[in-house]
């Protein structure tokens, strides 16, 4: 008989016989981890500890995507993303966080939120889980309100591109970044649907049950 389950990951962590700090850096570090897999025996895996991250798809009246562009020095590259940033402030529920990163980045609050998706970044390295998020219903954050960027957001460009455009970015490989492209073809998808299944923004995230990042 075929298998007629639902396709669902299983949240379930082995247990953690040890567990090590290998490397300490600026923003997070690797641990190092003895896992018991049962019948498997005992496997040690080196990963990125990593406190989360949101990120948001801001979809304005004219169905037009808000990107950012920033350098990411690891793949030496400009690459088009959606706001986002570290889920790093202790109790901040990450839909304000995202409303946070959405006004420091792009300069913009909405009026309405939704989840769009949940993903893990690199799931065989790194412990990054993501909430995306779809906001709609913009304006511009009051002058007087506006972020000062610097470092790698100092002069970041913003601009806004209409969904389609940018599905057919992703098919054609023109951009890159792991989130955006999941993203723009789940509201493309959404979409055509009418918007039919957006989830609310207080929906569990159980992808971020697991411990993460520096204690």
């Amino acid at each position: 008989m075929p298998d007629v389950s639902p396709v669902r990951d299983d949240i379930a962590p082995r247990p953690v016989v040890e567990s090590v700090v290998s490397f300490a850096g600026r923003v997070w570090d690797v641990r190092s981890e003895s896992v018991d897999l049962g019948e498997a025996g005992v496997v040690v895996r080196d990963f990125v500890d990593h406190s989360g991250a949101v990120a948001v798809l801001a979809l304005d009246e004219d169905d037009r995507v808000v990107l950012v562009q920033q350098y990411r020095h690891p793949v030496g590259a400009f690459e088009w993303e959606l706001p986002a940033g570290l889920q790093d402030v202790a109790g901040e529920p990450p839909h304000l966080t995202a409303a946070r990163e959405l006004a420091e980045e792009a300069d913009l609050v909405a009026g309405e939120w939704h989840l769009l998706l949940d993903h893990y970044a690199s799931p065989g390295g790194s412990s990054e889980a993501l909430r995306v998020f779809l906001a709609r219903d913009l304006t511009d954050v009051p002058e007087d309100e506006l972020h000062d960027r610097d470092g790698e957001e100092l002069g970041m460009p913003v601009r806004r591109v209409p969904l389609d455009e940018l599905v057919e970015a992703v098919l054609a490989g023109d951009v890159h970044n792991g989130t955006l492209m999941i993203a723009t073809l789940a509201a493309a998808r959404l979409r055509e649907r009418g918007w039919a299944g957006l989830r609310s923004v207080d929906e569990p995230w159980p992808t971020m049950s697991r411990p993460r990042g520096r204690s």
